[in-house]
């Protein structure tokens, strides 16, 4: 079984992904890492990290493994560890994650207190 370092806010980006991203090759990484953790491949798991996972080795805004909003994004992490009761280095399969983060964030509404400045956020209101 194959596993993958997942950042806990991606587990919201996740949730939300509809092909749309910083770019081309961001988006087309994202959807590719969303179908990894579906277990498309391989049956996978994810393990819960506070720092540049699988989805930020594609994005324009890592630079050499450190995110340059990173201040941002740790706030953004620090949110779903708080609302959902997970902590940094647990693993779960990400239909348990997916399940969790909707269940404790986004049914009662937390999703804007916690990424609500992002750029992204109107995707995540449709």
């Amino acid at each position: 079984m194959r596993q993958y370092r997942i950042r806990p806010h991606h587990g919201m980006c996740l949730y939300f992904f509809e092909g749309k991203g910083y770019s081309d090759g961001f988006t087309a990484h994202m959807a590719e890492v969303k179908e990894w953790l579906q277990g498309k491949e391989e049956p996978a798991t994810l393990k819960l990290v506070g720092e540049t996972d699988e989805i930020c080795s594609a994005c324009p805004h890592n630079k050499e493994g450190r995110c340059e909003s990173a201040e941002k994004v740790d706030r953004y992490d620090a949110g779903v560890l708080k609302y959902t009761g997970l902590k940094a280095g647990q693993e779960m399969t990400f239909a348990e994650f997916e399940r969790i983060v909707e269940e404790k964030i986004l049914q009662p509404g937390y999703g804007k207190v916690i990424c609500g400045d992002c750029q992204w956020r109107d995707i995540c209101h449709k």
